[in-house]
């Protein structure tokens, strides 16, 4: 049996209901998957699955310093050769990294507090979600002595800094590393070493059966929008309230449903306020998947106007629910989106393009934007279906299992001792 540890920084989150149904489909598929967390064990959880979810994962900094710090002895008594081995990795990952050197050691003496968890439960494989601090403790367990490891890389945090992250690091000594779209495979090769590229794997990111039930109502008369997501930079809701106004001042009356929450909550409600549209806008805060599901079906279309991403799986679960999308040429995006086909596509950041795109949707009649949800229904169904995803998992989980007996190109001990990174010296010349 394929027994895969799961790491993920926060879990289970909100935003992270792809994590949840990955981990669940590989179960369908007869794969044992342990849950380990960073953090998450406390705080509202809207969804009752992920309260189950939570019930089922093992929590690294629950036990607080003096857990770790006893790992670390413990860790450092069984087997001090690899213990000094992963110590110098920790340190060598510290170098012009994103954080300084007490938070790379802070990342070992996490690996040494799963080390025991992993050989309980039989663990043959570890696999970490996003390319930031879980990638960097798989890759200290592995030093330790633990399975080997992979992990998923979504961007667009890791592609804003792949110097600072050593995302070639990580990679060159991964079995293998996922991407979630051709765009974020395209990101990593440009930072990895050429004779590491065959290890870059495309993996969508899939829906269940739920989404791609029989046809729901057809979408209102009415010009109501919904857009999704953590309230943030990135995601782009201050220039829709600001789109929102100037259609509004042009005699255009649209309803927008945000559902969502986030560190830049209190800017977007200022906005709202001072463009008086507190009877068009509202902010419902997190809710459950459900409560996201009634939304997207409530409106017309999905409106997402992202300054940067990898690929939102929020358009692609409101494609599969028959809904028209607006977003932007970013990332992954546009091999998703197909404009006139199956929604809108407008070039981040430009207020104009993304008012056309909105005026032009209040305005399509219903048996258009059902054509269009038609289409965007096929071209989920056709690229995310997360049976086909889990599928593809563990056929890499289980070729990672076969390679844990053979020498794999990149062994920790050459990162462990090697001089200063080649790599970031070739990018400071360029």
């Amino acid at each position: 049996m394929i027994r895969v540890a799961y790491l993920i920084n926060q879990y289970p989150a909100v935003s992270h209901s792809f994590i949840r149904r990955e981990i669940r489909a590989l179960e369908s598929r007869g794969l044992a998957v342990q849950r380990i967390a960073l953090r998450g064990w406390q705080g509202e959880l809207a969804d009752a699955v992920d309260r189950e979810e939570r019930r089922r994962t093992r929590y690294v900094l629950k036990g607080g310093p003096l857990a770790l710090l006893a790992a670390v002895a413990r860790a450092a008594a069984a087997s001090p050769r690899r213990f000094v081995r992963a110590l110098i990795l920790a340190l060598r990952m510290s170098r012009r990294a994103q954080r300084p050197m007490p938070y790379h050691l802070a990342y070992l003496a996490e690996a040494c507090r799963i080390l025991p968890w992993l050989r309980e439960a039989g663990a043959t494989h570890m696999h970490a979600h996003f390319g930031t601090n879980a990638a960097e403790v798989a890759m200290l367990a592995r030093a330790l002595g633990g399975p080997w490891y992979s992990f998923t890389v979504h961007g667009p945090e890791e592609f804003d800094q792949p110097l600072a992250l050593k995302l070639a690091d990580k990679a060159q000594h991964a079995a293998f590393v996922v991407a979630v779209s051709s765009y974020g495979r395209a990101q990593l090769l440009r930072w990895i070493d050429p004779a590491q590229w065959d290890k870059v794997k495309v993996v969508h990111c899939g829906l269940d059966k739920s989404y791609f039930a029989p046809r729901p109502a057809p979408p209102p008369g009415t010009a109501r929008f919904v857009c999704v997501g953590r309230i943030c930079e990135q995601k782009g809701q201050l220039l829709l309230v600001e789109a929102v106004a100037k259609l509004a001042a042009r005699g255009v009356a649209l309803e927008l449903v945000i559902a969502g929450d986030g560190e830049m909550r209190p800017q977007l409600e200022a906005s709202i306020v001072r463009h008086g549209l507190e009877g068009r806008v509202v902010i419902t805060g997190w809710i459950g998947g459900e409560a996201v599901r009634d939304e997207i079906l409530a409106a017309r279309a999905l409106v997402l106007p992202s300054f940067a991403e990898g690929l939102p799986v929020v358009l692609m679960e409101a494609m599969a629910l028959r809904r028209a999308v607006i977003s932007t040429y970013v990332a992954g995006i546009p091999e998703l989106v197909r404009p006139g086909e199956n929604g809108w596509l407008a070039p981040a950041g430009d207020l104009e393009a993304l008012c056309g795109a909105l005026e032009e949707a209040a305005a399509c009649p219903v048996e258009t934007l059902e054509r269009m949800g038609n289409a965007a229904f096929q071209r989920a169904a056709a690229r995310h279906s997360i049976d086909v995803a889990a599928g593809e998992l563990a056929r890499l989980f289980q070729a990672g299992m076969q390679a844990s007996s053979e020498t794999v190109p990149g062994m920790l001990s050459a990162l462990a001792w090697a001089p200063d990174d080649q790599h970031v010296r070739h990018h400071r010349r360029r």
